[in-house]
């Protein structure tokens, strides 16, 4: 076990693409896997950078080890492929549902795609059954982007399109995607989770995205690791 668990995680890390400049704006993430023996590899992050735009997304494969990378790999890169055509997130979870029928293990998995128009200030975003990103904004309200959340991927019997929802932003906003490693607890309730979320992220709202995300892990983290592993992206608006 100990020896899949370390092939496991180094295919993890050779399938995550590494951090790209987004022009002018700054993210930072992160992966962490879990504590627990091969209960690792099913969570991936990823960016598309275009001109006035980005893509971000996170995403999350039932199962662990080795099939679950291999799984997540798979699924990571066709949101991206299709993240640079697409016209918003809906369109772009549509393309990967579709795929996704195709990919063994890859049913049930969760992901949530945002694009970022930079002239227009808005975030148009959609989610296929997963946790909800949350912007805070500079005077420290908080918005969790949940008014667009559609079941996990191949849950339906038949394809459907997928909602999206829009959401304004102002410069010195903080945008954080994550999956559900960072909020969920045994025997807790996920809300208990997501106010911590809230709380941690208006508290370092001015700092850095790469200090952001240290900040959440080490105060969302408990000192004892985690259950699930987890992947995080924090973006400076």
């Amino acid at each position: 076990h100990a020896q899949e668990r370390d092939v496991a995680l180094h295919l993890q890390e050779a399938l995550l693409p590494a951090p790209r400049p987004l022009g002018h704006h700054h993210a930072a993430v992160r992966y962490r896997p879990s504590t627990e023996s091969l209960n690792v590899c099913g969570d991936w992050y990823d960016l598309v950078d275009r001109p006035g735009r980005t893509a971000v997304a996170v995403g999350d494969v039932v199962g662990h080890g080795l099939r679950a990378a291999g799984v997540m790999g798979q699924l990571r890169s066709a949101l991206s492929a299709a993240s640079h055509v697409a016209q918003g997130p809906a369109q772009a979870l549509e393309v990967l549902g579709l795929y996704a029928r195709s990919v063994d293990g890859a049913e049930s998995t969760t992901a949530v795609s945002v694009f970022i128009d930079w002239n227009s200030r808005t975030l148009t975003y959609s989610s296929a059954g997963h946790p909800p990103p949350v912007l805070c904004h500079p005077d420290g309200t908080v918005t969790f982007l949940d008014e667009a959340t559609d079941p996990p991927l191949g849950a339906r019997p038949e394809h459907a399109p997928r909602p999206e929802a829009r959401v304004a932003f102002t410069t010195g906003s903080a945008l954080v995607l994550y999956t559900d490693g960072l909020i969920e607890r045994r025997h807790e309730d996920i809300d208990v989770g997501l106010g911590r979320l809230a709380d941690s992220l208006v508290r370092h709202r001015t700092a850095g995205p790469e200090a952001i995300a240290d900040a959440l892990l080490a105060e969302l983290i408990p000192a004892a690791g985690i259950t699930d592993d987890t992947a995080l992206v924090v973006l400076r608006m």
